[in-house]
């Protein structure tokens, strides 16, 4: 209640893009402070080895993550896991540093719960991403890579992107997943294309496989396609043997919103992410774990603000969840009220 009553009304009279800069300053200071660390955990986690979870060979304490984009420069997972997640992915990442698309470009919908980005793939580029991961602390925290190519790249060359990235961070992070799907970088999503895909991901596993222990590699997908193009995304699972998927990513369509109209088209193009996502998230994973007899592992994301949000998730398919927008909304609570949600399940079960 603090948070929504006071902290996310002042937070929410600045700068998106600002506030997220200020607050992951002071997350990282404020973990500098003695004891501060143990107080975060005890305030936020949920011990219980019945939360934890094996997925594609990993263990996770809790099923419940952060998605890539809230820690782009890998700064933030160790703070991030003293608020109780089991997980973090990084990123996206992409070879070089690049400054993204121009400001403003982080808005807030308020009144739908959602957020419009086009980033456009910010970030401190491979070699200081990998460089602060290797000084991860030796915890049971999962760090996952999201890859990204530069904008600069061709989509022809894309693949050595996606190549020089897994070689780089292969030492420094527990899984990786391929992002073709981002709609704030310009033709990025024409990887899409099944061929393209292929092409990227058969590279990726031929490296992977020669590594003396492989790691599991997914592929982020996009609440924008249909049907025929998710089965083409269930035989590619099959015929590259990557670990899984993570799904789904922003979408550029707009449903109907709560935010007037105006308002929507003075902000433009960009990823919609939040509430309004959250019947499209739902509907892909359903559709891939059904359709694929799940036979691999689906990362839900997308639309999780509530435990009920997490369980729905989790019935339609999902083995783990990711919150980004809910964890903006709600606060640094959200993942102990979802793990007790898992939990109190469980013992009713």
């Amino acid at each position: 209640m603090l948070y929504k009553t006071f902290i996310r009304p002042l937070l929410f009279r600045f700068d998106p893009e600002k506030v997220h800069h200020f607050v992951s300053s002071s997350l990282r200071l404020a973990f500098r402070i003695p004891g501060m660390k143990m107080l975060a955990r005890r305030l936020t986690s949920v011990n219980d080895k019945r939360l934890q979870r094996e997925v594609f060979g990993l263990k996770f304490r809790n099923p419940v993550g952060v998605a890539a984009g809230f820690d782009k420069n890998a700064q933030l997972f160790d703070a991030l896991g003293y608020l109780g997640f089991g997980f973090v992915e990084v990123g996206a990442i992409t070879p070089e540093s690049q400054a993204g698309n121009e400001k403003p470009r982080l808005f807030r919908l308020p009144a739908d719960g959602a957020l419009v980005n086009r980033m456009g793939f910010n970030n401190d580029g491979l070699a200081a991403a990998a460089g602060r991961l290797k000084k991860r602390k030796g915890n049971d925290l999962v760090i996952g890579a999201n890859l990204g190519k530069n904008t600069l790249t061709p989509n022809a060359r894309a693949a050595e992107d996606y190549l020089r990235l897994f070689e780089g961070l292969f030492d420094v992070a527990d899984y990786f997943v391929v992002n073709v799907s981002c709609p704030n970088v310009t033709d990025l999503q024409d990887l899409q294309d099944k061929e393209a895909l292929r092409d990227i991901l058969l590279k990726l596993q031929a490296v992977n496989l020669r590594k003396p222990h492989p790691k599991p590699i997914l592929l982020k997908v996009s609440p924008e396609l249909n049907n025929l193009q998710l089965d083409d995304v269930i035989n590619l699972v099959s015929e590259t043997g990557i670990a899984g998927v993570v799904a789904v990513n922003t979408t550029i369509t707009r449903p109907p919103l709560q935010t007037l109209g105006k308002r929507v088209l003075q902000i433009g193009r960009g990823g919609l992410s939040g509430k309004p996502l959250q019947l499209r998230a739902l509907e892909v994973v359903r559709y891939l774990s059904e359709k694929s007899g799940r036979v691999f592992p689906i990362i839900g994301v997308g639309g999780i603000f509530t435990p009920e949000d997490a369980l729905q998730m989790l019935d339609a398919g999902a083995d783990l969840v990711q919150v980004y927008t809910g964890f903006i909304y709600e606060g640094p609570f959200i993942a102990r009220r979802i793990n007790r949600a898992v939990l109190k399940r469980m013992t009713k079960g």
